[in-house]
């Protein structure tokens, strides 16, 4: 089990065979999950899995909106494999992709739930920020019990639409 992905559900029409091109307008739905290893490599595969869908929902790698969601999902996948590491468990990714948000949610077998309440840590504080992030970046986040065991951490952040004049017309 390890470092794998256990087990994937996207949307049809999802896959290597289906890549969107490049100037087709963003999708405004898909759902992907997967279980990924409860380690560091884990976090990092989900991560890189995260971008890599919405580069496929037409959110381009480079995007304001995939690398908030990549932080995201970084720091919650991190903390599901420091905090929420439970031997033998996995830990589960959602993404929800609608048109006007993408929800983030990370699943582990722990049901220790970690504080809503942020706080900025002391300067010389060596960890405790990572809460921190997820609140500034995401414009909504909690955590829900998980039955019948553990708990889902979750973060939505808004799709946003491309300024007026960012897109230019098809050439005639």
């Amino acid at each position: 089990m390890g470092d794998t992905v256990l087990k994937t559900m996207t949307t049809p029409g999802e896959g290597p065979d289906h890549q969107r091109a490049a100037d087709e307008e963003p999708r405004t739905g898909g759902q992907f999950a997967a279980l990924f290893g409860s380690t560091p490599r884990g976090a990092r595969l989900a991560r890189r899995v995260a971008v890599r869908h919405l580069a496929e929902w037409g959110h381009p790698a480079d995007s304001d909106l995939s690398c908030t969601v990549a932080l995201l999902v970084a720091e919650l996948a991190g903390n599901a494999v420091r905090h929420g590491r439970v031997p033998g468990r996995d830990f589960r990714l959602r993404l929800t992709l609608d048109a006007r948000r993408v929800r983030v949610e990370v699943s582990d077998a722990s049901s220790v739930h970690p504080p809503t309440d942020v706080r900025t840590p002391a300067a010389d504080d060596v960890s405790g920020r990572g809460l921190v992030l997820v609140d500034v970046l995401a414009d909504r986040w909690g955590v829900e019990p998980r039955c019948p065991v553990g708990k889902t951490v979750w973060a939505e952040v808004a799709v946003q639409c491309p300024p007026l004049g960012s897109v230019q017309p098809p050439s005639t």
